[in-house]
């Protein structure tokens, strides 16, 4: 007698390769039916649905229990996949062939429905990621801000919160999409990840603002987001002995400190040179 069971996967190989793993048998000797292709949704991530298998499972095979999906796999591929939606949207259009009003015309929506959008956005992401994560709302001077809260969600910041700006990039693409006037900006944070990544800068930003009186040479940081260009910036504003500016184009901006004694002393030389 035989027994038939369902896969998902983000392809058809990808589904049949899955339940090949879990039967414990090679892919090409599983008989099963395609329930559903694969679609791709808005920005590849709202309305994404994967790929849906039944395969055909005789008796003797092995019996083992479903495994439970692994959230860490999801995320890597999550990661990944913020990533390119981020560099693509960035340089698209925006235009739709089949969604061509959306682009073209305006409309005037409301700060609420914006943030609505918002909302179900990131629902519908960690919905279709299998990640409990609760939304806990508040608003601060920048705009309105998320904290996302569940077990183990380190894996949703990524290497120096790469993830997370990628995620909150595209939160707001959603929820500005079409909209003309005021547009609602959203934060999103995890766990207080901003708070102790704000606190690192700062304590990063006096270190170089020494070393650039030491030396007595600008220093250039590395690329950061507006953002965090920000929280440098705000760290020595009041320095008496250094002043910051930014540089270069996006994405690479980056923060440069200069000691003020340097550019003192090269304002003279340049005076000097303009009398002789």
């Amino acid at each position: 007698m035989a027994e038939t069971m369902e896969w998902t996967g983000k392809t058809v190989e990808a589904a049949l390769s899955a339940a090949a793993a879990e039967l414990g048998c090679a892919a090409d000797s599983l008989e099963y039916t395609v329930i559903e292709q694969p679609s791709r949704g808005f920005l590849g991530l709202i309305g994404r649905k994967p790929a849906r298998i039944r395969v055909r499972q005789e008796e003797d095979a092995a019996a083992a229990a479903p495994l439970a999906e692994d959230p860490s796999a999801d995320m890597i591929e999550l990661e990944t996949h913020l990533a390119e939606e981020a560099e693509e949207t960035g340089t698209e259009s925006g235009a739709d062939e089949d969604k061509p009003a959306v682009s073209e015309e305006k409309q005037a929506v409301s700060l609420e429905e914006q943030e609505v959008r918002a909302k179900k956005f990131l629902e519908e992401i960690f919905a279709a990621m299998h990640i409990p994560v609760s939304l806990q709302r508040s608003e601060n001077e920048d705009g309105v801000l998320f904290q996302l809260e569940g077990e183990d969600l380190g894996i949703l910041i990524g290497k120096h919160g790469q993830t997370l700006d990628a995620l909150q990039y595209l939160t707001n693409l959603a929820a500005n999409r079409g909209v003309s006037g005021n547009r609602l900006h959203v934060l999103l944070d995890v766990e207080g990840y901003r708070a102790r990544r704000e606190e690192t800068l700062s304590r990063l930003a006096g270190h170089l603002a020494e070393k650039a009186c030491r030396i007595g040479q600008e220093i250039h940081l590395e690329p950061m987001t507006r953002h965090e260009r920000k929280i440098i910036h705000m760290a020595l504003q009041d320095s008496r002995r250094v002043t910051t500016y930014s540089a270069g184009e996006e994405p690479r901006r980056c923060v440069v400190i200069v000691p003020r004694r340097r550019r003192r002393a090269e304002g003279r030389r340049n005076r000097d040179h303009e009398e002789e």
